[in-house]
């Protein structure tokens, strides 16, 4: 009887929720309620992340609130809760911008508007739980404006680079020495077929590693990924992505797989799944032989795919669908907004010497 298959989907969720109780050990013994409560509508993923931001907000306490000194985190009670205010948390947000984490290995942390949000956002979610349950009396989350967000522009690729990537990645051996050469020609199939795909569908990376040989469809030029929040959905790819994966497909025969890894579409050199860390040392390797304004990471290929996909087609509810968005005005406010095209045409229109 073959072994059944564990999806790379169904190992992070085992391997989230293993590190989620290691965390919790660090966590006052009442957080395990609030992790418990919120297990039926979030995923393993978001709850590790939620306990990681969390644990950050108690080590702030600890580390800069006298009447912490000489407590243990493990003796604290959900009236804890209650005796924190709203400058507290205004102190907190100040305290993110730059600290020494508690478990050490680092200098300092930093974090940015984005790290911020995310970190009081994980904090109001905690404190609404215990006020909904009528377990603490007050919540000073609310009384404290979320950080706000500057927009910034969206870097991608233009046709012409994205032309030149996937050239660059077929015929970029001729610049390489002999030893750099032997490598190349091992990986170009792989690397090549990875980012033509991710190009011609905008799959995030998590997706793209997560893909196993059975969830490649050609009949239907489909593949099938588990979006964030563990949803499924068939993915579908034009011919482009069809020749490049069949030439990868090839080359695969050949790879003996470590035990384990049997499934796994992708492979490192060690013969194991890629990770998203491999996958991102990729992009930034070959996209940097072709743009060195723009700093490309592969969720700037998802944005070049959506970019492309809404000017092609002008419907920001089918990009928002193919691009595995929940809400579309998330995906109205990246993709409709004013282009490059617009803004090259203004600077052509100045002219700073007469002819």
């Amino acid at each position: 009887m073959a072994d059944k298959r564990i999806t790379y989907h169904e190992q992070n969720d085992i391997r989230n929720t293993l590190k989620l109780r290691e965390v919790l050990e660090t966590l006052p013994p009442f957080a395990r309620d609030f992790f418990r409560g919120i297990s039926a509508t979030t995923s393993a993923s978001t709850r590790i992340k939620y306990a990681y931001d969390i644990r950050i907000f108690f080590d702030f306490l600890f580390s800069m609130n006298p009447s912490f000194k000489n407590r243990s985190v493990r003796d604290l009670r959900i009236d804890v809760l209650d005796s924190v205010t709203a400058l507290d948390i205004e102190e907190y947000i100040e305290y993110l911008k730059a600290y020494v984490p508690a478990e050490g290995g680092v200098d300092y942390v930093t974090n940015g508007e984005k790290g911020i949000k995310r970190k009081i956002s994980a904090l109001r979610t905690f404190y609404a739980y215990y006020y909904k349950h009528e377990r603490i009396r007050t919540n000073p989350t609310l009384l404290v404006d979320m950080p706000k967000l500057h927009e910034k522009e969206i870097i991608r690729l233009d046709q012409d680079e994205v032309a030149l990537l996937l050239d660059f990645i077929e015929n970029g051996g001729e610049s390489l020495s002999a030893h750099q050469k032997t490598y190349y020609e091992k990986t170009k199939s792989r690397d090549l077929a990875i980012l033509t795909l991710m190009l011609g569908t905008g799959i995030r990376v998590s997706e793209c590693v997560g893909l196993d040989i059975e969830d490649l469809d050609f009949k239907n030029n489909g593949i099938k990924v588990f979006r964030k929040g563990g949803n499924e959905m068939i993915v579908y790819f034009g011919e482009e992505v069809a020749d490049a994966l069949h030439a990868y497909l090839e080359d695969r025969k050949s790879i003996v797989p470590v035990q384990g890894h049997e499934h796994a579409l992708f492979y490192s050199s060690q013969r194991r799944r890629m990770s998203v860390k491999t996958v991102e040392n990729m992009v930034k390797k070959y996209a940097s032989h072709v743009t060195t304004a723009k700093k490309i990471t592969p969720h700037k290929l998802r944005s070049t795919f959506g970019t492309s996909l809404y000017q092609e087609t002008g419907d920001i509810y089918l990009v928002a669908d193919v691009l595995g968005h929940k809400d579309v005005n998330t995906t109205r406010k990246h993709y409709a907004a004013m282009s490059d095209q617009r803004r090259r045409t203004a600077a052509k229109a100045v002219h700073l010497r007469k002819d």
